[in-house]
């Protein structure tokens, strides 16, 4: 396997993209792309700066004014924000509520996808998002749409919270989840969907490793037919 691909890798909130994500580029040697911690990131900034978050002019105005770096480091990625490093303050619940309407706008989504496409050129990738196999990466050798219950990924992001000592309530979380489903479907620009030619994984019944292991094998078919 000389040859390196790009992989999409798309899902509803807290379906395991980045945690199987960053396996399967480690994995392969590529570089990883966090695409909802460049969201995340500009969602901090706005929610700290106070500006409106229904505002599309506001919102596009303030990114031209930012700057997201993703640096890879042992274990993970560190997200910096105009130089400060914010990998912690953008899993935060105060951004975590916001972001979907913070993604929802089209100068911001058109801005992230340009700094998206630029961080992919010519390149071995891996990139997880809503709208990577659809809008971001329409190209990419394999493609990948990862989904679990609300249940169960509410389950997930109750497990990780409580690491971040971040204590909310299950069914809060599954509310939570289930609400920002909605949003991210039914939004305007770049809508949450499935690429007609991605590959549709239930991670419901499967561990970490065991994704991550399905998206290698398709990884390798992928890159022994091209």
């Amino acid at each position: 396997m000389t040859k390196a691909i790009q992989i999409a890798i798309d899902g509803p909130a807290a379906a395991g993209k980045s945690t199987i994500a960053k396996i399967v580029a480690e994995k392969l040697g590529y570089i990883y792309i966090d695409t909802g911690a460049m969201y995340r990131a500009i969602t901090l900034k706005a929610l700290n700066a106070g500006i409106n978050l229904a505002s599309n002019e506001e919102a596009g105005a303030l990114l031209t004014a930012t700057e997201i770096d993703l640096i890879p480091v042992e274990g993970g990625q560190k997200v910096l924000l105009d130089g400060e490093d914010v990998s912690e303050a953008i899993r935060s619940q105060y951004v975590t509520k916001a972001v979907s309407e913070m993604a929802a706008h089209e100068l911001v989504r058109k801005r992230m996808v340009e700094l998206q496409q630029k961080l992919a050129e010519d390149r071995g990738v891996v990139m997880d998002g809503r709208d990577i196999g659809t809008h971001v990466l329409p190209s990419a050798a394999l493609k990948v749409f990862m989904s679990a219950t609300v249940e169960e990924r509410a389950r997930r992001r109750f497990e990780e919270n409580k690491k971040r000592d971040i204590l909310t309530p299950l069914v809060e979380l599954q509310e939570e989840i289930a609400m920002r489903d909605k949003m991210d479907s039914e939004r305007e620009v770049a809508p949450l969907k499935q690429a007609h030619d991605a590959v549709f994984l239930d991670t419901t019944p499967l561990t970490i490793t065991e994704a991550a292991e399905a998206i290698l094998k398709l990884a390798e078919e992928r890159l022994m037919a091209s």
